[in-house]
């Protein structure tokens, strides 16, 4: 029991008891995430906007050093090549890939689209996101390779 004094909200006279509201709560892990698959996605996928914005930051350092002149842009790329900025960026490339991926898995349930009246079965419209992204990605690398 529990002591309610007279400035307490609700109270109805000086000395009146109420009972302790107290429950248990069940120990959680910490890394109850990881117990399904499902989960583990889902946190994953959270986690993959901090890959995202490593690349933002990444190319923004990479603009700036481009503006500084050659001496900057090469020190850049000096760097770059560092063992540790490779594996996070790779870390990070592997994070971001997870992230499109659950995106354009997740877009047939944010998206109806409707053809002559008839709705797009959900597949063909993942189908879709996946095949742009591989025509997109095709272009992108034969413009590195063969244009440049």
């Amino acid at each position: 029991m529990t002591r309610v004094g007279a400035t307490r909200v609700g109270a109805t006279r000086v000395g009146a008891t109420q009972p302790s509201t107290t429950r248990y709560r069940q120990p959680v892990s910490l890394f109850w995430w990881t117990k399904r698959r499902s989960y583990l996605v889902f946190v994953l996928r959270e986690l993959s906007s901090v890959a995202v914005a490593w690349f933002v930051v990444h190319f923004l350092l990479l603009v700036t050093a481009v503006h500084d002149g050659p001496a900057a842009y090469r020190a850049f790329l000096d760097w770059s090549a560092t063992p540790l900025v490779l594996v996070v960026d790779l870390v990070a490339l592997a994070f971001v890939v997870l992230h499109a991926v659950t995106w354009f898995t997740l877009a047939p349930k944010a998206i109806v689209v409707r053809m002559q009246g008839r709705p797009v079965p959900p597949r063909a419209v993942a189908a879709g996101h996946f095949g742009a992204w591989v025509v997109v990605s095709a272009i992108v690398a034969w413009v590195l390779v063969v244009m440049l």
